[in-house]
């Protein structure tokens, strides 16, 4: 079998779960999202600690295309301890057998549902939550991790430089293109509701991230920087490169959201992300720095002195103060990592 490329990072997030893992020994988890990018990182932690520390634990993934997950993860696929079950979130058969925890990844994220047909995003993530958690009822789940996004607390006020779990504010109901947003806070509702049932549901409000597998062709400006560096051409900053971000690197990720399940208070939502801010035009100059110094960065965006400069930026102190979580990859480094990983890929 090949050496697996993210050896280094499966380590680090083995370092720092290392004493969770012992929940899950010789039980059964259901993961949905399983194949996306979440997913992924998911299943290779899950598959290198189980193995390591001979857990003999089972996941059930639900999937909408095996096919193309075997293609894309194949070794994932073969593993023995990683079964499939084919099915859509929203209308998914109920496979036989319990499960003690649940991972709700799955989500429709496509940026252009939120305006073509934005009713279709809202009922399809509403649908699929309402799904996951009646098999949570049916199986008697323990545990349940939701994977929400900072996305529900609407447009980050500018005053607030780092938005914490506690701020009360909410995307516009009368804009549709918060329909990801707004589902993604009705199924946090829902997780609540089920939560006071006996099910502990861990919340976890997921901001933006860097690594191996995030896709250079969609609509986040980190990897598509990535992707103009890596081929050699001048990246480009499709706005005025004026909004603020923040980016936690994946194997960072995966450690926070295993804790959170493992150890996260149920009902209580814990904000995922870096607090390391900066504006897009700057993160276009450190992918130039770390990746390709020589390609020239175009701003297609004028600047407008009298614009608010949007953030979306999360507070972690909650995390930090009560599951000891930390950023512990920096983002240059995360940001080299990443193109490392892709560069074989690209250059084909």
């Amino acid at each position: 079998m090949p050496e697996n490329r993210l050896a280094a990072d499966l380590d680090h997030i083995l370092e720092h779960t290392h004493d969770l893992w012992d929940e899950l020994r010789g039980e059964r988890i259901f993961i949905t999202g399983g194949t996306g990018f979440f997913g992924f990182w998911l299943l290779e932690s899950f598959a290198w600690a189980n193995e390591r520390l001979g857990l003999g634990t089972k996941a059930l993934v639900l999937t909408r295309n095996l096919e193309a997950f075997r293609k894309k993860a194949p070794h994932l696929a073969a593993n023995p301890s990683i079964h499939f079950h084919p099915g859509d979130m929203r209308s998914f058969e109920f496979p036989q057998g319990s499960f003690s925890h649940i991972i709700h990844a799955a989500t429709e994220t496509n940026p252009q549902g939120n305006q073509i047909n934005p009713l279709d995003m809202f009922e399809a993530n509403i649908s699929g939550t309402g799904r996951v958690l009646e098999l949570a009822n049916r199986c008697r789940a323990r545990k349940l991790l939701f994977t929400s996004s900072g996305a529900i607390y609407g447009n980050q006020p500018p005053e607030i430089t780092h938005i914490p779990e506690d701020y009360s504010g909410a995307p516009e109901t009368t804009d549709t293109t918060t329909a990801y947003g707004q589902s993604k806070r009705t199924s946090e509702f829902l997780c609540v509701a089920a939560g006071s049932s006996g099910l502990q549901a861990k919340i976890a409000r997921c901001f933006a991230f860097v690594g191996p597998r995030l896709p250079l062709d969609a609509n986040y400006a980190i990897g598509n920087f990535i992707r103009d560096a890596l081929q050699g051409r001048s990246i480009l900053v499709n706005g005025d490169g004026t909004p603020y971000r923040s980016y936690l690197y994946a194997a960072d990720l995966v450690i926070w959201l295993w804790t959170i399940l493992f150890h996260g208070q149920s009902c209580r939502p814990y904000n995922v992300g870096s607090d390391e801010a900066l504006n897009i035009a700057e993160l276009a100059q450190v992918v130039k720095n770390e990746v390709a110094p020589e390609v020239p960065i175009t701003v297609a965006g004028n600047t407008i002195p009298s614009k608010i400069v949007q953030r979306y930026v999360p507070s972690i102190e909650r995390g930090r103060s009560e599951l000891g979580l930390q950023v512990r990859i920096p983002l240059r480094e995360a940001i080299q990592r990443t193109a490392s990983w892709y560069t074989p890929i690209i250059s084909k």
